[in-house]
């Protein structure tokens, strides 16, 4: 059950060294290198194309249609947060705009998740404001019910707790618990090293199947082929019995 009409000012931030590795990762990556855990539902989204955030959780637990506890937990950012807000019940009503943007910079913020709506979104553009929200409406809310700042929270299906990482891009948004950051960073660059050589490999024309050792499995599933196939050429391997040349019967 949600704690209401509460603000814990004090809060554990993760290391800021692996906040700075996590912010040069893809949330794909750090999705992967968690063990395929943290992501938030995909209905949120990018509010302009080039958003991209890297920080530490301020939670915000509001009210449907009432923004009032964000104005509360801009008091509580740090150089470095993001603010992640979540809702005690579904809502799309536009709760942040361009001014909240710009006090939240001013204590600050690098951007806002939000299950919930946004608006203002050209000028959120312009600002180079990243805001990732269940929707974009320009309906606005009010200002007349207690929620929490700081408390664990469920946004999009995600668990998120004070001063854990939230990093988010055009993929999606990933949380990464405060305790974990650093190992997630370096799981995270260990991965990119392995698909540095695979996009090596790949480029330089070798198959997934084979790279990937496939042949077998898929024979073993049942996958036949027929016809005449194209001849593996250029640099890539080639797999006994797996390429046929023109004419061989299949």
């Amino acid at each position: 059950m949600y704690e209401l009409g509460v603000v814990h000012q004090d809060i554990d931030r993760a290391d800021p060294e692996a906040v700075r590795d996590l912010s040069g990762l893809g949330v794909a990556t750090v999705h992967e290198a968690m063990g395929r855990t943290g992501l938030l539902r995909p209905y949120i989204r990018p509010v302009y194309p080039e958003a991209d955030l890297c920080g530490t959780a301020v939670t915000v637990l509001l009210q449907p249609g009432d923004n009032w506890m964000l104005h509360v937990a801009v008091e509580q950012l740090r150089p470095g947060d993001v603010l992640v807000a979540a809702c005690t019940t579904e809502s799309e009503d536009g709760f942040f705009g361009e001014l909240l943007a710009t006090s939240a910079r001013a204590h600050g913020a690098v951007g806002l998740v939000i299950d919930g709506g946004c608006r203002d979104v050209t000028e959120l553009r312009h600002m180079d404001f990243p805001v990732f929200s269940r929707a974009v409406n320009a309906r606005g809310t009010v200002k007349a019910t207690l929620g929490s700042v700081n408390v664990p929270v469920v946004c999009a299906g995600a668990l998120v707790r004070p001063g854990d990482v939230v990093r988010a891009d055009a993929d999606g948004v990933v949380v990464v618990p405060a305790e974990r950051a650093a190992e997630a960073a370096e799981a995270g660059r260990r991965r990119e090293e392995n698909e540095a050589g695979k996009r090596k490999r790949l480029a330089e024309g070798e198959l997934g199947l084979d790279m990937y050792a496939m042949r077998e499995k898929l024979a073993a599933a049942g996958l036949r082929y027929t016809g005449t196939g194209p001849v593996t050429t250029g640099t890539g391997p080639v797999t006994t019995g797996a390429v046929r040349t023109p004419g061989e019967s299949s």
